[in-house]
């Protein structure tokens, strides 16, 4: 995650991460990403099944439960793992986490063993009641997808009317006090929404939005030539940027991420460098606290049967099964060589990433998108958009 407001608008200074400690499990949740012990946020796809039909979506999700999801007996166990292992939040997701109907007991169940529970959602299906059972177990945070206002969405989401089932859901969560933010897939087909996206969270309120690149996975790999071109995404990029700075300067400052596509990072730290060189300085030092792609190290997944995966894309390729053998050994005693080389990525990248001045800031971007492009797993990531001349640029 690139924090478009807290590195551009300087709501979170370098001084934050160093004050709180770079430790997980001392850190708020909007200084995470700069940690030195880069415990695992574990993503934990809770089901397959889903509500909705949406064309991007990466667990290729269906209308029907499959019979080999983990039980909430499993759960449990996996969550009482995690939480002894250290790491601060789990997110649970789908498919659609709310067609469980334990789910409400499993995020409680997170909660009383000192992690942070967040739900990512299409929040069709928070009602006033089920707002208010989320916010008397102490969930964190609830992210609600949205791919544009009500025409793309439904279009996007394959059913008709989820846009204002979406709304309504963001209206309970807020009524009941609950933290509550978009999720937003950028392509070629919904770029034109944006702008549309900040003037809603100006008129709802809504405290935060994330920004995700495509990522070629599930539905998704059959996207690729709706992806934007580098220049289009350069413009959108750019846009963020320039929205986030308007609404701060309104006095509404907003939580504004980019996802999944770590030359967001340079990108930012090259713009400012023309706008606000003493800041570019500040920014860069927390890049490099960022990482950039954790893909493997500081973020995991656990699917809906029990396999542990570099991330919530990379479902072709799974390090074990937490039914054989808990997350956390799986994850800090790798057997698989990929799991083994991912921790230390760098050393592997091939091409203009191996020769990148900003490796050690992008963290070598998304392998699996290259993967699926390229059919190598260390080749350049296809969506980085840094020219040449700016790879090259000494930091």
């Amino acid at each position: 995650m690139i924090g478009i407001s807290k590195l551009y608008c300087g709501t979170v200074e370098p001084s934050d991460a160093l004050r709180y400690g770079r430790h997980s499990s001392t850190l708020p949740s909007h200084l995470l990403q700069f940690s030195k012990d880069k415990r695992p946020v574990v993503v934990w796809n809770v089901t397959r099944k889903c509500n909705l039909k949406c064309v991007h979506c990466y667990a290729q999700a269906t209308d029907e439960a499959l019979a080999n999801e983990l039980t909430t007996t499993e759960g449990k166990a996996l969550i009482d793992d995690l939480a002894q292992f250290g790491a601060p939040v789990m997110l649970f997701s789908g498919g659609e986490p709310l067609v469980r109907k334990d789910l409400p007991e499993l995020a409680a169940y997170a909660v009383e063993k000192g992690m942070r529970a967040v739900i990512s959602t299409n929040g069709t299906l928070i009602t006033a009641d089920m707002a208010k059972t989320l916010k008397s177990i102490g969930l964190s945070y609830v992210g609600i997808s949205l791919d544009g206002m009500q025409p793309v969405n439904d279009r996007f989401r394959g059913v008709p009317g989820s846009f204002d089932k979406a709304l309504a859901g963001i209206r309970h969560c807020q009524d009941a006090g609950i933290k509550v933010g978009l999720r937003f897939t950028i392509n070629r087909y919904n770029v034109d929404e944006i702008p549309a996206i900040f003037d809603l969270l100006e008129d709802m309120n809504i405290p935060r939005v994330c920004f995700y690149h495509l990522v070629y996975a599930g539905r998704g790999s059959e996207m690729v030539k709706e992806d934007l071109s580098h220049e289009e995404t350069r413009k959108a990029v750019d846009l963020i940027i320039d929205r986030t700075r308007a609404l701060h300067d309104k006095g509404l400052a907003k939580e504004v991420l980019t996802v999944d596509n770590h030359a967001d990072g340079p990108y930012l730290y090259l713009r400012l460098l023309k706008e606000n060189p003493q800041r570019a300085t500040e920014v860069l030092e927390l890049l490099k606290m960022n990482e950039g792609n954790n893909s493997g190290r500081g973020i995991g997944c656990v699917s809906w049967d029990g396999e542990v995966y570099a991330d919530q894309f990379w479902r072709h390729h799974s390090f074990g099964n937490v039914r054989k053998k808990p997350f956390s050994q799986i994850w800090t005693q790798p057997e698989d060589e990929l799991l083994l080389k991912l921790k230390d990525k760098k050393q592997y990248v091939k091409g203009r990433c191996a020769n990148c001045s900003w490796l050690d800031v992008c963290g070598g971007n998304f392998r699996v998108r290259a993967e699926a492009v390229h059919g190598d797993v260390w080749a350049p990531d296809p969506a980085c958009y840094l020219t040449d001349d700016e790879i090259a640029q000494t930091i």
